[in-house]
C-alpha cells in the first residue's frame, strides 16, 4: 500500500487582464500574506513597464517566453545506495518544470539590486526573455550538473 496521497489537482482560474492560467499562477506564487490585489498590482505595473521597455513586443509573449525558456529539462534527485548518496539525474515532469520556471524567476527578481518590485520583475522577465539574467544562469547551474552526474543515470527508478 502506497504512503503518499496523490495530489489533487485544483482547477486554476484565468487572469482577469490577459486571460491567461500561467499569470495566474504567476501571481499565486508572487503574492505574500493573502494580499493578491498587491501582487496583481506589482504584476501589471512590471507587464506596463515591460510594453514601455519592449514597444514592438506584445508583454504577454515576453512573460511567457521568458518562463518557456527558464523551465529546466533535467534536474539532480539524491538516490541512496548501499551507503553512498548519488547524485541522479531525472527528466523533470511538465507541471514541475513550470513551477520552478515561476519559483527561479521570482526569486531572481527579489534579488536584483532595481529600487521597485516592479522594476526587478519587469527587467528579470526581460532578461530571462533574452536569455540572460540570474533566472537563466539558474536553470543552467542545473542543467550543468545533471549532465556531471550523468554517469549515475543508471540508478534511476
Amino acid at each position: 500500500m502506497g504512503r503518499k496521497k496523490k495530489s489533487i489537482v485544483r482547477p486554476i482560474t484565468s487572469d482577469v487582464r490577459f486571460e491567461s492560467q500561467l499569470t495566474s499562477k504567476f501571481v499565486n506564487n508572487m503574492m505574500w500574506d493573502g494580499k493578491k490585489d498587491v501582487a496583481r498590482r506589482i504584476f501589471y505595473h512590471a507587464m506596463e513597464t515591460l510594453q514601455e521597455k519592449l514597444p514592438k513586443e506584445d508583454p504577454l509573449r515576453v512573460f511567457e517566453q521568458a518562463i518557456e525558456n527558464v523551465k529546466p529539462m533535467l534536474e539532480v534527485k539524491s538516490r541512496r545506495v548501499g551507503g553512498a548518496n548519488y547524485q541522479v539525474p531525472i527528466e523533470v515532469r511538465p507541471r514541475r518544470r513550470e513551477a520552478l520556471a515561476i519559483k527561479w524567476l521570482l526569486q531572481s527578481a527579489r534579488s536584483r539590486p532595481e529600487r521597485t518590485m516592479r522594476e526587478r520583475l519587469a527587467f528579470e522577465v526581460m532578461d530571462a526573455f533574452n536569455k540572460t539574467g540570474i533566472a537563466i544562469k539558474k536553470r543552467e547551474d542545473t542543467h550543468r550538473m545533471a549532465e556531471a552526474n550523468r554517469a549515475f543515470a543508471h540508478y534511476r527508478w
